[in-house]
């Protein structure tokens, strides 16, 4: 057993440290070493490219006012990240092939380069973190993430009523 082992919590006190875990995981990612590196307003703009990327994946259409709901922010937030994107490039406007009178968000090619440039950045810091652990740790770990990630799919969409997240 490591040193970091036997500090490690056992049992409830380990499901009990995951909390403050996930505040601290974004906070110090964002400080490991990357090429290029990170700048202030990346973050933001990973956060709206990917959920505008997934919308795409999922054959779904993404409105401002849809980007508010999954980043659990004002529409007038979620409008100023949206039109920062814009401005740079990253994405642009369109009619809703649903809905007409609908606008919905697509990325550019410079967005879709820019969201495989933080992807890159996010295995940088991936490696770089996980640089003294085992590789079959790393593996499991990043495994283990992907599983955890993919069951949060069955979370309710957002906007759905409490009745909905208590399984009514």
């Amino acid at each position: 057993m490591t040193d970091t082992d036997a500090s490690m919590p056992q049992g409830e006190a380990l499901l009990d440290a995951v909390g403050a875990a996930f505040a601290r995981l974004r906070r110090r990612t964002m400080q490991a070493p990357v090429d290029p590196p990170s700048g202030p307003k990346d973050l933001k703009r990973n956060l709206v490219l990917n959920i505008v990327d997934e919308a795409a994946e999922a054959d779904a259409e993404m409105t401002v006012g849809g980007l508010a709901e999954h980043l659990l922010v004002d529409p007038s937030v979620a409008s100023r990240m949206v039109s920062d994107c814009i401005s740079h490039g990253y994405l642009v406007r369109a009619a809703s092939q649903q809905d007409g009178r609908r606008t919905v968000l697509h990325l550019t090619e410079e967005g879709t380069a820019l969201l495989h440039r933080f992807r890159h950045q996010q295995r940088q810091a991936f490696d770089y973190i996980t640089r003294d652990w085992p590789e079959a740790e790393r593996l499991e770990f990043a495994r283990l993430l992907l599983k955890y990630t993919d069951s949060t799919a069955r979370l309710p969409a957002p906007g759905a009523g409490a009745a909905r997240r208590e399984g009514a």
